[in-house]
């Protein structure tokens, strides 16, 4: 580490992702754009290993960039102690039972597929108690229905 500054190499290291992902969020404005060194390498002040950790944590908890972007802006904006986080976390919290509910239908149709020895689509598109939701207004007769029938 240089007294001006981290190295792009050293930022990716210390925050755990590559180069390329720097210049990134560079252009797409999630980091500022660094000073240079005499010798025209990017200089990263050291708060930026915290600000990429931070922007990784926030698209592993199913951020996207874009809502990452809008909660760093806020919080860039001084407005620290009501950035926003709350409702978005409320919101994504949502989303992401709504998913969760998706999955486990998606999970229970896979279920009733083995269960009921499916093993070829074209053969289950054509049978009517397949299992699996090829025509959803069909399913609802198929309920309960078990054995081997695909």
């Amino acid at each position: 580490m240089s007294e001006a500054g981290l190295r792009s190499g050293e930022v990716a290291s210390a925050a755990g992702v590559n180069v390329e992902t720097l210049r990134y969020y560079e252009r797409r404005g999630l980091l500022r754009e660094p000073g240079r060194s005499l010798g025209g390498h990017r200089l990263y002040p050291p708060e930026t290993v915290t600000l990429m950790r931070v922007i990784k944590a926030a698209q592993r908890l199913g951020f996207t960039l874009d809502e990452v972007a809008d909660l760093l802006a806020a919080t860039r904006l001084g407005r620290r102690a009501d950035a926003g986080l709350q409702a978005r976390a409320a919101a994504k919290l949502v989303e992401v039972d709504q998913k969760l509910a998706e999955l486990t239908v998606i999970r229970q149709s896979l279920v009733d597929a083995l269960d009921a020895g499916c093993d070829n689509l074209l053969i289950c598109a054509e049978s009517p108690c397949c299992p699996l939701p090829l025509d959803p207004a069909a399913q609802a007769d198929v309920k309960g229905t078990e054995g081997g029938c695909c």
